[in-house]
């Protein structure tokens, strides 16, 4: 029986390290759709030489750039990457395996992150995605922060598949990243009058860094898994102390 047919759509800026890596692993989908944001490297290039269908917007927002994208694929089964997602050998089988005669609205799939030096072990706790989803029954929700895919109807895991998120090639990256998320955390929490709570500051990321050492098997990492977790709890720490700096600021002006 075949499978429904499936668009691959990724959004990109400046993505020439890792789009080819991206696309390489989805050249067998029916539809590849790039939204580009104006980047002034080889991404564009590069989606064209893997037969991508090409267009450019300005960046406004994530969730609303890629619900943009989804709008522009031709099929209702998309498959949601980000430009430095790789799928893993053998989940291209689970995939179109889910797309025979599907039952539900949208699939999740685990990830397995780049942890520097060495990839996330299998047996670890990987985090699942939904990232394959029919677009009829969906699209990006309006949240500000962390923006994601919601689907009207039942999702179900693809255990046996992945994909690897090849982002933080280095300790600097992933603290760069961290320093950026919270400024925008703490953007949105200040719009939204969130109370400070010193208990949590305090609290929170000790608890933060055994959920992901043990609870989550980062141990088995070795040295990468027990730095991911200890800068985990200071993106912990880091947004109650800038939310607590913020406020003290508001109040002494």
């Amino acid at each position: 029986m075949p499978r429904e047919p499936l668009s691959v759509v990724v959004i990109t800026f400046n993505n020439a390290d890792t789009l080819d890596a991206c696309l390489r692993e989805v050249d067998w989908a029916d539809e590849i759709v790039v939204l580009d944001s104006g980047s002034s490297d080889a991404t564009v290039e590069i989606a064209v030489r893997h037969g991508a269908r090409v267009a450019v917007h300005p960046f406004d927002d994530y969730g609303p750039q890629k619900q943009r994208a989804y709008d522009m694929a031709c099929h209702d089964w998309v498959l949601n990457l980000d430009a430095d997602e790789i799928l893993s050998p053998g989940t291209r089988a689970v995939i179109e395996q889910a797309l025979v005669n599907p039952l539900y609205a949208g699939f999740r799939l685990p990830r397995r992150e780049r942890m520097f030096w060495t990839v996330q072990h299998r047996w670890s706790w990987r985090n699942g995605h939904l990232r394959l989803f029919d677009r009829r029954r969906g699209g990006m929700n309006d949240v500000e922060v962390h923006a994601a895919v919601e689907v009207r109807g039942p999702v179900k895991t693809l255990r046996k598949a992945d994909f690897v998120n090849d982002g933080d090639a280095d300790i600097a990256t992933r603290v760069d990243k961290i320093n950026r998320y919270t400024s925008g955390m703490v953007a949105y929490k200040l719009r939204k009058r969130q109370r400070f709570s010193g208990i949590r500051m305090v609290l929170y990321p000790p608890l933060f860094f055994l959920r992901q050492y043990l609870g989550k098997r980062y141990f088995l990492n070795g040295w990468a898994g027990f730095i991911v977790s200890v800068t985990g709890a200071f993106y912990a720490f880091l947004k109650y102390a800038k939310l607590y700096e913020a406020k003290r600021r508001q109040r002494d002006d």
